[in-house]
């Protein structure tokens, strides 16, 4: 079997590093690997390759950054090209990025069978771009493979149920392997500078980095907050927090860093306030209580007995959710058993 698994962004490479680990262990299956290269910078791509031995892709598209119908159409004409010349016998997509939507729809329109990983999610805010890709690419899919049944019950719900496989998550395999990887040897991956006790945050989606009310109410939150906070910023979030905000005292900024120091950072964390979902799961796996800096999520399991709150960006109800208690219930088994990576090779297998 030959597999074309396309990837883009941060979140993809940290999923594709757990399942190709499984799937080039396979003796009758070989995959190649599709960069799109929308993650293209030194902090946000070719480390987690480093660092998570991903090998080396077969193709890099270096699509680069641009508005969402220009960088897809690149991505769209590349990866065509890719699945003209090898002619796999699945494309295989991950999450709800313009490389997951430009993947989908170059395999499905060269009548290649598409798994998407990660499928079923739904925040119901058509206003993100990551609904209208999560959408389309499950309506042209035909596997689809869902972390959490609450997403499987959104694929029932839409007619796509013969097609969809409950896996549990892959996301939630990676941190176990690798927070096992960290406890080994934990200094390698500590970050320089940081403070003994300090919140986490991260801020990257559209609706709050191109929204300058939205930003300025969460960096008057911070402001409220008499604990140290570490922003790991990307170069694009940075040039608009330099352009458009006044930085508390507390907010230290610092540079992207790798995955694993990140789950070390959360690790390390009192509590994470993000707009990421993926870092919502993290938090959650890793047993810490995460604000939700949006006014919904996907991630609907993390949010019994206050492990996840979403707070939006309202300063009063993010400085509530800070000083709120700690969760005093354990964290539920919504997403599998941590053989997500498994579950679908063997279902890729069968197809």
């Amino acid at each position: 079997m030959k597999i074309v698994s396309v990837v883009g962004a941060r979140p993809q490479f940290i999923k594709a590093a757990t399942l190709s680990r499984i799937i080039r262990a396979h003796p009758q299956v070989h995959e190649i690997l599709l960069h799109t290269g929308q993650h293209y910078d030194e902090n946000m791509s070719e480390v987690f390759f480093r660092e998570l031995c991903i090998p080396e892709p077969d193709y890099n598209l270096e699509a680069g950054s641009g508005s969402h119908g220009e960088q897809t159409g690149r991505m769209l004409k590349g990866i065509e090209e890719v699945l003209l010349k090898e002619r796999p016998d699945i494309t295989l997509v991950y999450g709800d990025t313009n490389s997951t939507l430009a993947g989908a729809l170059a395999a499905s329109k060269l009548h290649i069978p598409v798994a998407h990983v990660e499928a079923g999610l739904r925040s119901f805010n058509r206003a993100m771009p990551e609904e209208i890709n999560r959408i389309v690419t499950d309506r042209i899919a035909d596997l689809l493979f869902a972390p959490t049944q609450t997403a499987v019950g959104n694929l029932f719900r839409e007619g796509l149920g013969e097609m969809t496989t409950f896996t549990g998550d892959v996301m939630y395999d990676s941190i176990l392997f690798y927070r096992e990887q960290i406890m080994r040897t934990p200094e390698k991956y500590l970050t320089a500078g940081i403070p003994d006790h300090y919140l986490l945050a991260t801020i990257h989606r559209a609706e709050n980095t191109d929204n300058l009310k939205n930003l300025q109410n969460i960096f008057l939150a911070f402001s409220r907050i008499s604990k140290e906070i570490v922003l790991p910023v990307h170069p694009r979030t940075r040039k608009i927090l330099h352009d458009s905000v006044t930085l508390p005292a507390n907010v230290r900024v610092i540079a992207p860093v790798g995955y694993l120091q990140m789950i070390r950072l959360t690790m390390d964390a009192a509590k994470v306030l993000t707009d990421s979902g993926g870092l919502q799961k993290e938090a959650y796996f890793l047993e810490k209580q995460c604000i939700t800096l949006r006014t919904e999520t996907e991630w609907v399991e993390t949010l019994h007995d206050n492990w996840n709150i979403v707070a939006g960006t309202d300063p009063g109800l993010i400085e509530k959710a800070v000083f709120s208690d700690l969760p005093a219930a354990p964290r539920q088994t919504s997403f599998g058993d941590g053989n997500a990576s498994g579950t679908i090779l063997e279902k890729l297998l069968r197809f």
